[in-house]
């Protein structure tokens, strides 16, 4: 019986010295954006407006309009967060999806990253465009870290999801600077 035991221990111990660990996984998910259905005024005035949104599993939602320039940020901060000041140059409106890069690092899974459209006011009679503006979201540290020119760009949704996936992680909102990744036409940098 001895004998058997060890043969076992030893056949189990293999089994779990050869069983591949549980590998991290990123994964997308979207959700409707839509000012007018999905979310509630919290404030509005001639100088801007500031939205409630309701975002992926009940993530919040901060968007606010000023001088015809969106902001949008996210989590239980979102006001507070650096995101919430961040404002493409030209003036824009804003896409009606938010893309989310969700992991299972933690055991569970979170977002981690957003990728939603823009699309801008071309400048000097150049025409519209459209920008993907990649956000890392973690609390305390909520802020864009990439911009993709969807129209020079015909992998613009591949490139925003690898900024996200390579970028979010290790990006330093206070003193990185986002991204341009990709050809950018969009505005002048």
């Amino acid at each position: 019986m001895g004998r058997f035991f060890a043969s076992a221990l030893y056949v189990a111990v293999g089994l779990l010295l050869a069983a591949p660990a549980v590998a991290q996984q990123i994964e997308s998910s979207e959700t409707n954006l839509d000012l007018n259905i999905d979310c509630t005024v919290m404030q509005s005035d001639d100088f801007g407006s500031t939205w409630a949104c309701t975002g992926l599993k009940g993530m919040p939602v901060m968007v606010s309009e000023s001088d015809l320039r969106m902001a949008v940020s996210y989590g239980l901060n979102s006001t507070t967060e650096k995101a919430a000041k961040q404002r493409l140059q030209p003036p824009n409106r804003l896409g009606d999806k938010i893309e989310w890069r969700v992991s299972n690092a933690d055991g569970y899974w979170k977002p981690f990253a957003s990728i939603l459209r823009f699309f801008t006011k071309g400048e000097e009679g150049k025409p519209d465009g459209e920008v993907l503006v990649v956000t890392r979201i973690s609390p305390g540290a909520t802020c864009h870290i990439a911009y993709v020119d969807a129209l020079a760009n015909s992998d613009a949704e591949a490139l925003a999801r690898q900024a996200a996936d390579s970028k979010a992680k290790d990006f330093d909102c206070e003193t990185d600077e986002p991204e341009y990744v990709g050809k950018f036409e969009a505005w002048k940098r």
